[in-house]
């Protein structure tokens, strides 16, 4: 495990114990029971598959530790609500929005404010290392968790796939070689990430899902993560036969993130 992801999880550690200490789980679970309905994320993506479009999890995430600041050379505030309804007209299926403050720049609230500006499901993308953010994430009004293999035993995302599934929340498991992809699949979930960057190394290559993307099979859902940064490697992903995708730094980067994702999918996805 590389220094910047053991730090990343360290940190996650050390916030849920200061969260805890604020607002004790008791407190949380109560503001979950006030919580509005949740939106159907994995129904979203297959809505699109069956109408025989691409179904993009488009992303909102103000930097990464590989990247930096996506937007800083960029005119006018960072707004996640635009940000979402850009996306919501371009043809996304669903939002992901980045809630880590102190590697990726982002917030709880970005996340409310972006599935505020529109109809989409959203994924809460953040480190989770323990059942107490699931239960922050339903909360913040998230539809959806993401967990990643390699970051707790295989029994405990077990578990925390389970808190979810109370919740009402969709999971999202990622991995990103075949053996974290045998436990992804051992969990329960329809939602299959390969991310094709290596959290250890941040080297990306889209080979990673095109050697993995047989071993899942019908109904589970891939989900390629990473390096979808032109329409060329779009349409080799969809050539292949891999029609789902999770998708931010190259739409982040751009002036505005909802017209690069109709370049990056020709329009195929309104």
């Amino acid at each position: 495990m590389s220094d910047i992801l053991q730090k990343i999880l360290e940190t996650k550690r050390r916030e849920v114990a200061d969260a805890t200490a604020r607002r004790p789980l008791a407190e949380l679970k109560a503001q979950c029971r006030d919580a509005g309905p949740v939106r159907d994320f994995v129904g979203a993506l297959r809505s699109k598959h069956r109408d025989g479009k691409p179904a993009v999890i488009a992303e909102i995430k103000r930097a990464s530790p590989s990247a930096g600041e996506f937007r800083r050379a960029l005119p006018g505030a960072f707004d996640p609500a635009i940000y979402a309804a850009s996306y919501e007209r371009a043809g996304a299926a669903c939002l992901s929005v980045l809630t880590d403050r102190d590697y990726f720049m982002g917030s709880p609230d970005d996340l409310v404010r972006a599935r505020s500006s529109c109809n989409l499901p959203v994924l809460r993308k953040d480190f989770i290392v323990d059942a107490y953010q699931i239960y922050e994430a339903r909360a913040m009004g998230a539809d959806a968790i993401l967990l990643i293999m390699g970051t707790a035993p295989l029994a405990q995302l077990s578990e925390m796939e389970a808190v979810a599934g109370q919740l009402g929340l969709a999971v999202l498991v990622e991995s990103h070689h075949a053996d974290e992809l045998d436990g992804a699949l051992a969990l329960q979930t329809p939602l299959i990430g390969i991310n094709n960057r290596d959290l250890t190394s941040f080297v990306t290559d889209i080979g990673v899902t095109l050697a993995l993307k047989s071993r899942v099979a019908p109904p589970r859902l891939l989900v390629t993560e990473s390096g979808i940064a032109s329409a060329k490697i779009a349409a080799e992903m969809i050539a292949s036969g891999i029609t789902t995708f999770l998708i931010g730094g190259a739409l982040m980067a751009a002036p505005d993130p909802g017209e690069a994702l109709v370049s990056l999918f020709g329009g195929q996805l309104a």
